[in-house]
């Protein structure tokens, strides 16, 4: 048993310097501009929606809990502390994604292309939404990062990247992962 706990105790020591390389290094990359960070909407209880959900009224919809407040608070609060720059904020139609973006930054527009196709009912729209975004991305010019807050299922599609609730993936322009955080609530 003591030998287990000092192997553990030696893997922590190891990896601590090395996830505090990649945390600086993502950071640097962030600094340089020009990156999507795709933000999972903050915590939200639940899967999906309720059958019957109107896109119009978030009473119908699955909305962020008060930890999922906090975290969307810690996602601004992030970028604050590390000095990012930030050309725009984009969001999903849906109230979880719209809530953790103006928690998060204040200022934010909505875009269809971020929307979920987790439901049978929205599945259609997925190839076009995938195709606006890539148009919309292929035709970025500014050199500051561009934050796209959105679902699971979108980011797993462009990224193929499964993301907690609240996490920030940053890719390229190329949808290359450079790299992501967790922020806890």
């Amino acid at each position: 048993m003591k030998l287990l706990r000092f192997i553990i105790i030696i893997f922590i020591s190891l990896t601590t310097p090395i996830k505090a390389d990649l945390y600086k290094n993502l950071i640097n990359q962030l600094e340089d501009g020009g990156k999507l960070i795709f933000i999972r909407h903050a915590y939200a209880p639940g899967n999906g929606d309720p059958a019957g959900f109107n896109l119009n009224d978030c009473s119908t919809q699955r909305n962020l809990s008060e930890d999922g407040k906090k975290q969307a608070q810690r996602i601004g609060e992030f970028f604050i502390k590390n000095k990012i720059e930030i050309d725009k904020v984009l969001s999903s139609e849906w109230c979880r994604c719209k809530e953790t973006a103006k928690i998060a930054f204040k200022n934010y527009s909505t875009n269809s292309f971020l929307n979920s196709f987790y439901s049978l009912e929205f599945l259609k729209n997925k190839d076009k939404q995938v195709k606006a975004f890539n148009n919309y991305r292929k035709n970025l010019g500014n050199k500051k990062n561009l934050i796209l807050v959105t679902h699971y299922v979108f980011i797993f599609e462009v990224l193929n990247y499964g993301p907690l609730s609240g996490e920030i993936v940053v890719s390229d322009k190329n949808l290359n992962i450079i790299g992501s955080i967790e922020i806890d609530f």
